[in-house]
């Protein structure tokens, strides 16, 4: 695959870069080869090519073939920024550091450690994520760190841990996709998140494999479904107890597999005594046939996989209808053997890794837990600190925000994220940023976020930096660059190391170089969920990616497909749990008669900050909509292309209207990636999943109406 593009790289000709995707959580490998310029012009062009690999198999989808415009875009921060008088101004780094320095002095001394929050981002290395996590813990004392992937995986990764006794985004490995014979995604649309991954589903399809899509709309992915589940928002867990009440009826439950690998099937078997399929047919808003063709598809075929991802993740009910799903997988045997296993389908391009080495507010590396005190014994000495000096666990991301509002945080630093576009309830955010004591940001570009800082230090690219990243399906891989950072930018991890240093505490900061910190993070990590001791730098180039749990440096890949032969908890048993089928969060009423869920377009990449500095995908998707049925449209008054504004409890905001019958009548669809008056978090509920802290993102109401 290869494509040849403008943009405004210098790299002179006949350079290449072999570097991978900075995007979506297939971290696809991508080379990058300069051209002469084009005839009669300055202007270079750039050939893009995939790169053979065990993921994407050398294939790239539009984001990646453009990926490199954004890192040469003009509109790069090259040099730090202070804000004077009002004005973010250019800066030395001394006078940038020594600010950020002198305030986090500052409010510790008045206030505690506890008074500054650090707030990461899913796209970092597993190298920056880790630092950022012992920065946070050893450089400033602070307990309040999380990051943006908090929004991504965490119920997922909850669920997870609670059924499997581990949290690893694949069960399986992306080769057993063609190996079932029933696949179900729910709340997952892959043709346009991670849209490299697509053939193996229709190679699936070509082996005789019937695929089960679960989605409120009709999207790309659920064309291709052999039957879609066209669910009511918010209603998951119902249509997954619905699910096994069929499977128990029909007999199709793994009675052998469940005896000899879990614990709590009695439990749940009282509880599906209760449901009544009509019961959820209604409250799901689906052919309670439907219902029954599906689970008996899923029941009956030899080998299945199933897949969740933010349609079913992203709500106050998140963590339970992924275990509900997992109950599904369970009741069937459909885990730990070829063509079978459960797969959360990770979002950001280091979401797994990112929440593996102690950026959560709960973690620490290994995904060890930062309550277990043999777990804080074991890092203290990797570290060279006592025990007592890590703090406790902090709150999740949204909850740093609402502490920040009230002005318990009174210094923020951001590192890789722009909170005040992607947490909900973003009116709140905003305010709360807008009102902080101080405010620092790193990023490449003046994000909605950076523009409200008071100091700005300029990153490096993925173009630019060195440094591990773990693909959805727990693979670490290794990028390397062969790029100079441009300007005046420097990577994350030495930004840390350098603040460190000013706050006194540079004898815990000694890296000279990305691989130092990964060999630190190996040894952090031995032991625990996530073991990564076993991977080097050298056996990541040699081998091109390798499997987690690695114990051990042997050159002997780790099999990907996990639980072959007992789970994680110390019994080796699974763990079934009865989950009750209940109302989404918000149930539309007179004053707001709608459903609002949100989610991606193909074009653009979380709040959009690189994605739209890419000439060629901002071409693609210039302003924010708002999707909605015909009828709808029509009972509104709305017109195709009419400016609309949304409003629900929270706030409001303004899209552009776009008409479609591929979506339900009571329904709304908004895509996530812009901020300003188009940013869907205006209206979205701060109401969090009590188990994992998610948002519920998809299911808040809300009223619409033209602007005329």
């Amino acid at each position: 695959m290869q494509q040849t593009i403008s943009s405004p790289l210098t790299l002179e000709p006949g350079f290449h870069a072999d570097t991978q995707c900075p995007f979506c959580s297939v971290q696809c490998k991508i080379r990058i080869t300069a051209n002469e310029p084009l005839p009669g012009t300055q202007r270079k062009t750039y050939k893009i090519e995939g790169i053979p690999n065990a993921a994407s198999e050398g294939r790239l989808c539009v984001k990646g073939m453009n990926a490199h415009q954004h890192v040469m875009s003009g509109d790069r921060i090259l040099q730090p920024l202070v804000r004077k008088n009002g004005k973010l101004s250019p800066a030395t780094w001394e006078e940038a550091l020594t600010l950020i320095r002198d305030n986090f002095e500052t409010v510790s001394k008045q206030y505690g450690p506890d008074a500054i929050g650090l707030y990461g981002g899913g796209s970092l290395t597993n190298e920056s994520a880790y630092l950022l996590g012992k920065f946070a813990r050893i450089g400033l004392g602070t307990k309040y760190i999380d990051y943006n992937g908090r929004f991504c995986m965490s119920a997922a990764a909850s669920a997870g841990n609670k059924t499997f006794g581990i949290d690893r985004g694949l069960t399986c490995r992306l080769s057993d996709i063609p190996l079932a014979r029933c696949i179900i995604l729910a709340g997952t649309n892959i043709a346009e998140c991670q849209p490299t991954l697509m053939p193996y589903f229709t190679k699936a399809k070509e082996n005789g494999a019937t695929i089960i899509v679960i989605d409120p709309r009709v999207t790309a992915t659920a064309e291709m479904a052999d039957i879609h589940l066209q669910i009511r928002p918010g209603t998951d867990a119902a249509l997954a107890n619905g699910m096994l009440k069929v499977l128990q009826n029909e007999g199709l439950m793994d009675q052998s597999f469940i005896a000899g690998r879990t614990n709590g099937f009695d439990e749940l078997k009282r509880h599906l005594e209760t449901v009544d399929l009509d019961g959820i047919a209604e409250l799901t808003g689906l052919d309670p046939s439907l219902i029954h063709k599906a689970a008996v598809e899923f029941g009956k075929a030899s080998t299945g996989i199933l897949f969740t991802a933010r349609g079913v993740e992203q709500q106050t009910d998140g963590h339970v209808a992924v275990r509900n799903f997992l109950n599904i997988v369970l009741a069937t045997g459909k885990v730990g053997k070829p063509g079978c296993g459960y797969g959360a389908v990770t979002g950001q391009g280091n979401g797994q890794g990112g929440r593996e080495h102690g950026q959560k507010s709960d973690q620490l590396p290994g995904y060890r837990s930062i309550e277990d005190d043999r777990d804080r014994e074991y890092i203290a000495k990797v570290w060279g600190v006592e025990p007592a000096e890590i703090p406790r666990k902090g709150v999740s991301a949204y909850e740093m925000m609402e502490l920040v509002h009230d002005g318990t945080i009174r210094s923020l630093f951001v590192m890789g994220s722009n909170p005040v576009v992607s947490n909900p309830n973003a009116d709140l955010v905003e305010k709360g940023l807008q009102n902080i004591g101080f405010l620092a940001v790193a990023d490449m570009f003046l994000s909605e976020t950076a523009r409200m800082a008071d100091v700005v230090l300029p990153v490096t690219a993925y173009l630019e930096n060195d440094g591990t990243l773990t693909n959805l399906e727990g693979r670490v891989l290794l990028r390397e660059s062969t790029i100079p950072a441009p300007g005046e930018a420097r990577h994350d991890w030495k930004i840390l190391c350098e603040l460190a240093e000013m706050l006194g505490r540079k004898q815990y900061f000694t890296y000279h170089s990305a691989e130092e910190i990964f060999n630190e993070l190996r040894v952090a990590s031995r032991g625990g969920v996530a073991d990564y001791y076993g991977i080097t730098y050298d056996r990541l180039r040699r081998e091109g990616g390798v499997y987690w749990p690695c114990p051990s440096t042997e050159e002997q890949e780790p099999n990907g497909l996990l639980f072959t032969e007992s789970f994680a908890h110390p019994d080796g048993r699974a763990i079934f749990i009865p989950v009750p089928s209940r109302q989404p969060q918000e149930v539309p009423d007179a004053e707001f008669p709608l459903t609002l869920t949100n989610g991606r377009v193909l074009s653009h990449y979380l709040t959009g900050v690189q994605t739209r500095r890419s000439p060629s995908l901002a071409a693609r998707s210039v302003d924010n909509f708002v999707e909605l049925h015909p009828r709808t449209a029509k009972k509104y008054k709305i017109e195709e292309g009419d400016k609309v504004e949304v409003r629900s409890r929270r706030g409001s905001f303004s899209v552009r209207s776009r008409i479609s019958a591929q979506i339900k009548e009571d329904t709304v669809f908004v895509p996530m990636h812009w901020g300003g008056v188009q940013n869907v978090n205006k209206a979205t509920s701060p109401e969090l999943d009590p188990n994992c802290k998610m948002p519920g993102f998809k299911t808040s109401t809300v009223s619409i109406k033209p602007i005329r």
